[in-house]
């Protein structure tokens, strides 16, 4: 049985920084194409960050040189490194495969705001 647990959201100042993780039971994540996810106030989740089983990375625009997806494999644990965070970077961030087929977590809440 697939298990994603985020951690490591909090309340942040505009301009700061955090990094989220995600560990994973169930699954091996070197095997699958991994996402992170944001659910900003009141809109659908969307993607923002992906990683392949080569490493390839790839993001959504609006994250482009200021977040970071990386992983773990031997921990089965992925991170999303957060820096020049922005109010609208607000929201639920979840960890899933590419295809967000695994059942969802929890997530892990972010709040940018002075």
């Amino acid at each position: 049985q697939v298990q994603l647990v985020e951690s490591g959201g909090g309340l942040v100042q505009p301009g700061g920084s955090l990094r989220l993780s995600c560990v994973v039971t169930g699954i091996m994540i070197r095997f699958y194409r991994m996402a992170w996810y944001h659910q900003g106030p009141g809109v659908q989740r969307e993607l923002v960050a992906t990683i392949t089983g080569s490493e390839g990375t790839n993001y959504k625009d609006s994250v482009k040189g200021r977040f970071t997806i990386s992983r773990d494999n031997a921990k089965n644990t992925m991170y999303l490194q957060m820096s020049s965070l922005k109010p609208e970077d607000t929201g639920v961030y979840y960890c899933n495969t590419i295809t967000g087929t695994s059942p969802w977590g929890q997530g892990t809440q972010v709040t940018v705001s002075s």
